[in-house]
């Protein structure tokens, strides 16, 4: 079975109505999870630790996406 990582990443945002980081230096990288369940959770808690300030946004990441394994080549494999 193919691994379906996610990662947890935040910051804070320009303006709370757009997904536009105020420093991309200050992404706060929380982690790589096997599932979505796991990735969920620690969302979850970032998400509760940061909600005193409406600018701070955290998201998940579905990495497994960006690879297709059953392509031979995939759009991330050769970078131009």
């Amino acid at each position: 079975m193919a691994q379906k990582l996610h990662l947890v990443f935040g910051g804070e945002l320009v303006d709370p109505s757009k997904s536009v980081f105020k420093d991309v230096n200050d992404i706060h990288i929380v982690g790589m999870f096997p599932n979505y369940a796991t990735a969920y959770q620690a969302w979850k808690a970032e998400a509760q630790r940061t909600v005193d300030n409406a600018h701070m946004r955290y998201y998940i990441a579905h990495i497994h996406r960006l690879r297709d394994e059953e392509k031979e080549s995939s759009a991330t494999v050769k970078l131009d």
